[in-house]
């Protein structure tokens, strides 16, 4: 069963038992406005929570994804290094910029669910 999740940093986590994607939420493709490029890690990058994972910029600016969690990245979206306004067009579905395997789980129990993200969203 797959589970999402969210960061205060505006990604998106979505976790099926020990593998996740991630991209950032719709708020935050709305605040940087039209991208224009997208850097993905490769498979094999080890990504710490908290820490830069990829890059994204606009036409307003760069930048930085973080990871939610901790873990080896299994793949990067390539589709973005040919159509990064893929993350203005779809950025909770084809807009996704990594998968990984999980290191350490119980990293998610810091993260925000649907509702609370949407009433984080609504105080900013």
């Amino acid at each position: 069963m797959t589970q999402t999740y969210f960061s205060k940093d505006h990604e998106w986590i979505s976790v099926d038992g020990t593998t996740a994607t991630v991209g950032i939420t719709d708020y935050a493709q709305a605040q940087l406005g039209d991208i224009v490029f997208a850097e993905v890690p490769t498979a094999g990058t080890k990504v710490e929570k908290g820490k830069e994972a990829a890059v994204v910029e606009s036409v307003k600016a760069a930048s930085d994804v973080y990871a939610p969690v901790s873990g080896e990245v299994i793949a990067g979206n390539a589709a973005l290094a040919d159509d990064p306004s893929l993350v203005n067009t779809a950025p909770e579905s084809d807009g996704w910029f990594f998968t990984l395997t999980l290191s350490d789980p119980s990293e998610l129990d810091g993260l925000m669910d649907d509702a609370g993200y949407k009433a984080f969203v609504e105080g900013l």
